[in-house]
């Protein structure tokens, strides 16, 4: 019974919020029980058979008053709980400007993870303590759900789908990383572990790591290689879009339609080119689907948002 641990550890500010909102509603959810057993003991022992309390109708006044102060007060600690909790979550969702990204793709049955500076990892995911940090995700194959116990976040990780949470992490330690999601024979043991650790720690163990070229670099060296450079880094008529500064624009399309170039949009552009054809070009852009995998994609995408027209060199 020393090993048994009713609640997993908290290791961000959302996970106590987290723990406040859960214990917040037990313990409302404890009062009105109570109220409720404790009115039905009294008025069962007081107006019994036989008893000699007063069985006249109510006073007008005490019916509104009770109904009125019972539905306010109730109504207001819904509102408080709601705002609180909505408040709390948006949290996970919109991450710093300057949060550290790191992209996981999930696998049967394994969490590929891969930081912006090309260093990977399997089941195991390494960050700084109190810097923002932005998780981009996606299947490889099933629906997954990435799950981390002590920061309280889950987020289902999707085929063909970008999904993200952020979170902070503030105390020190390694922890549990799970798959929620039912995803095939050997889902029990798709885990892994989470490591939480100070800022030169950290960064001495990235410096540790075998080298690698960072993300946007490997996707620079994947552009050229694939062939696009041909056509988006061709000199005088070009053939495809320019992509210098792309990346959180706005494109117009052929069909009138304006989309941002968020991360789906580069991922769709990729394996489905012919979707959504901006406007002035013509459909030439031969679809990637099955050519490169999905980590590919996060270098390529990763190379696209850092591009500011400086490549052409590398034709």
């Amino acid at each position: 019974m020393r090993h048994f641990i009713f609640f997993p550890p908290e290791a961000s500010v959302y996970a106590r919020h987290v723990d406040w909102i859960l214990f917040g509603l037990l313990g409302v959810s404890a009062a009105i029980i109570g109220l409720v057993v404790a009115l039905l003991l009294v008025f069962g022992i007081r107006y019994r058979r036989g008893s000699r309390a007063p069985r006249g109708p109510l006073p007008a006044w005490v019916s509104r008053d009770v109904e009125i102060g019972w539905t306010v007060a109730t109504l207001f600690t819904f509102v408080f709980i709601f705002w609180y909790a909505t408040a709390s979550f948006l949290t996970t969702i919109g991450a710093a400007p300057n949060a550290l990204e790191i992209h996981v793709v999930g696998k049967q049955w394994m969490w590929k993870i891969e930081h912006s500076n090309g260093v990977r990892e399997i089941n195991e995911l390494h960050v700084p303590i109190g810097i923002p940090v932005k998780l981009v995700m996606i299947s490889q194959d099933v629906i997954h759900s990435f799950f981390l116990p002590a920061l309280r976040i889950k987020q289902d990780v999707l085929p063909g789908r970008y999904t993200s949470e952020s979170f902070t992490a503030d105390k020190t330690g390694t922890y549990n990383l799970f798959c929620a999601e039912y995803c095939g024979t050997d889902h029990a043991r798709m885990g892994g572990s989470i490591v939480i650790m100070k800022k030169a720690d950290y960064q001495k163990w990235l410096d540790a790591q075998p080298g690698a070229e960072n993300l946007a670099g490997q996707g620079r060296q994947l552009f050229v290689r694939l062939g696009c450079a041909g056509c988006h880094f061709e000199k005088g008529h070009r053939r495809a879009p320019d992509l210098a500064g792309l990346y959180g624009s706005y494109v117009e399309l052929a069909d009138g339609r304006t989309v941002r170039a968020d991360d789906s949009y580069l991922r769709d552009s990729i394996l489905q080119p012919k979707r959504d054809i901006v406007a002035g070009y013509a459909p030439i852009m031969p679809s990637f689907e099955g050519t490169v995998s999905e980590d590919q994609i996060f270098e390529l995408v990763a190379f696209i948002k850092s591009y500011s027209g400086d490549a052409e060199t590398t034709q």
